[in-house]
């Protein structure tokens, strides 16, 4: 398999954020099964932005579509306190253990950076070892939508 793969902005129009929604409905849906795909593809193209929050991020083998990323607003609306998120981080399984998460991470890390952003939180069920490993620090464990998982969050002064 070819390792070689870029990172790009995701803009509202690009072909590929029908794949990026199908990929967030497929590995996330269950934690709002009241979402249709198409409704998942509509937030999606909303959180597509120009710069800062929010955006999205694809990586690229080519021009297939490999993994994404997302900074947004709210990802954890019990929590509005928190804001902004790294959220959507996925990588394709043919496309793991080539660094694309971590690139990713970090891009939307710049990102948020760039536009001024203090601190970035996430949540993930299990992943936290990947987080860590980037810098990320974990500050609580909580229940949320009937599946248990760690909030962590990132200072990016």
């Amino acid at each position: 398999m070819n390792t070689v793969w870029t990172l790009q902005r995701l803009l509202p129009d690009s072909p590929h954020v029908a794949t990026v929604a199908r990929w967030t409905h497929a590995t996330w849906g269950h934690l709002d099964p009241t979402r249709s795909p198409a409704e998942r593809l509509a937030e999606t193209r909303s959180e597509c932005g120009e710069a800062g929050v929010p955006s999205v991020f694809v990586a690229l083998a080519g021009e297939t579509p490999v993994g994404t990323a997302s900074l947004i607003i709210d990802d954890m609306p019990s929590r509005p306190e928190l804001t902004p998120w790294l959220a959507s981080v996925f990588v394709h399984p043919e496309w793991r253990r080539h660094g694309i998460a971590s690139a990713l991470v970090q891009h939307v890390e710049r990102e948020a950076r760039e536009a001024g952003v203090a601190t970035l939180y996430l949540y993930t069920p299990d992943r936290q070892a990947l987080y860590r490993r980037l810098g990320w620090l974990a500050f609580e464990s909580v229940d949320y939508r009937g599946e248990t998982v760690t909030l962590m969050a990132r200072s990016l002064g």
